[in-house]
C-alpha cells in the first residue's frame, strides 16, 4: 500500500468544504475571507539527519507549511507548533526557535499555540525528533487555488531551478561529486528552501491549478493530471536547473530534477493568453518562471527529448510506505 493509497482509503471522506484532504491546504469559506489551513510533519533519520543545524532546521520546519499556503495563493497569518523532543538541549532549542521566528517574521506570520512532549526512549536511545506545524493562511473569497483547475491546453509553468536538493542529498551518500561551491549551493536549497509564497499570491486570477513540488515534478504533477483529469507533456531541455546540476551526469541530471523533490517551487498551469501576465507575477514576486510544457487532455505525462521524442522516465514520486 502506498501512501496516497492510505490516505484515500482510511483518511477521505465527503467534505462540506470546498477543499479538503488531497490538496495543498483545506480551505474553510469564512464569509469575507477564506482560511487555507496545512500540516506537515518533520521526522529525524526520515526527513532530516540527525546532525541537521538546529538552525536550519527551525527554518525547513515552517517552510514547508508555508510553501503548501504558497501553492493555495494564500498569505500565511499564523501557526501552531507541536515538538516530541528526545532531550530540552537549551542550545538546540535556541538556534531553532531563531531558524522559526526568522522566517516567521519575514512572512509576518505569528505562532500561536502547540503542544511540547518528551519522546520515549527505545531500547535507551532517546526515540527521534519529531517537528509538527499546522499552519493558517488566507485569500480573498473564491480566489484559492487548488490542483483541480487545469485545463487541456493551459501552460504548464515552474518557479526557480529543479533538483537542486536532490542532489545534496545525493553528494551527501557519495553517489555523486561535486566542488566545494556547488555543494554549498546544494546544501542551501536542501536546508532552507524558500516558500513562494509572494508568487502564490501574484497567481491568484491567473493560474488554473497550482502545487508545491515536494515529492519531485513528475509525481507533483500527475496529482494535478489526477485531480484535473488531464494528461501532460514537458519538454527536457526546458526545465530550469542550476549550474551546479547542469554539471552533473545526464541521467543525475533527469533523476534530480524530474523526480528529486525539496524543491519547494510552485508547479503551475495558467491559459496561454496569461504568459504575460505570469512572467510579470514571477518578476513581481522576485523568482523566475518557465515554461516547461502545456496540459493535453488524453491522460499520461510524457517527457519530450530535444527531438521531440518521448523520454524513458523510470522514476517514481517519493512514497513513505513504497520508498
Amino acid at each position: 500500500m502506498t501512501e496516497f493509497e492510505l490516505i484515500a482509503r482510511f483518511f477521505t471522506r465527503p467534505s462540506r468544504e470546498r477543499q479538503g484532504v488531497g490538496d495543498d491546504c483545506a480551505l474553510i469559506d469564512a464569509g469575507d475571507r477564506t482560511f487555507a489551513i496545512t500540516c506537515d510533519m518533520l521526522v529525524e533519520q526520515r526527513h532530516f539527519f540527525s546532525d541537521a543545524d538546529p538552525e536550519a532546521l527551525g527554518h525547513k520546519a515552517l517552510a514547508v507549511n508555508l510553501s503548501d499556503l504558497a501553492a493555495a495563493g494564500a498569505t500565511p497569518r499564523c501557526f501552531l507548533l507541536a515538538l516530541a523532543l528526545p532531550r530540552a538541549d537549551e542550545g538546540w532549542l535556541a538556534a531553532f526557535a531563531r531558524g522559526l521566528f526568522g522566517l516567521a517574521e519575514a512572512f509576518d506570520c505569528e505562532l500561536i499555540g502547540g503542544d511540547t512532549t518528551r519522546a520515549p526512549q527505545w531500547h535507551e536511545a532517546p526515540g527521534p525528533l519529531t517537528i509538527c506545524i499546522t499552519a493558517l493562511g488566507e485569500t480573498p473569497p473564491g480566489q484559492a487555488l487548488s490542483r483541480a483547475g487545469a485545463r487541456p491546453g493551459d501552460d504548464l509553468w515552474v518557479s526557480g531551478t529543479l533538483g537542486d536538493a536532490a542532489l545534496a542529498l545525493a553528494l551527501a551518500d557519495g553517489s555523486a561529486t561535486a566542488g566545494a561551491a556547488d555543494r554549498q549551493a546544494c546544501s542551501a536549497r536542501f536546508d532552507r528552501p524558500t516558500p513562494r509564497v509572494r508568487l502564490g499570491e501574484r497567481l491568484r486570477g491567473l493560474a488554473s491549478a497550482a502545487i508545491d513540488v515536494s515529492d519531485g515534478l513528475l509525481g507533483d504533477l500527475a496529482h494535478i493530471a489526477e485531480r484535473s483529469r488531464v494528461g501532460a507533456r514537458l519538454r527536457w531541455d526546458d526545465l530550469p536547473r542550476s549550474e551546479a546540476l547542469r554539471r552533473q551526469p545526464a541521467a543525475l541530471q533527469q533523476r534530480c530534477a524530474l523526480a528529486g523533490g525539496d524543491d519547494y517551487e510552485l508547479l503551475l498551469t495558467a491559459p496561454p493568453d496569461r504568459r504575460a501576465q505570469v512572467i510579470a507575477a514571477g518578476r513581481d514576486a522576485g523568482v523566475p518562471v518557465t515554461r516547461i510544457g502545456e496540459i493535453l487532455a488524453a491522460p499520461g505525462i510524457a517527457v519530450l527529448d530535444a527531438d521531440g521524442a518521448n523520454m524513458e522516465t523510470p522514476f517514481s514520486a517519493f512514497d513513505h510506505f513504497r520508498s
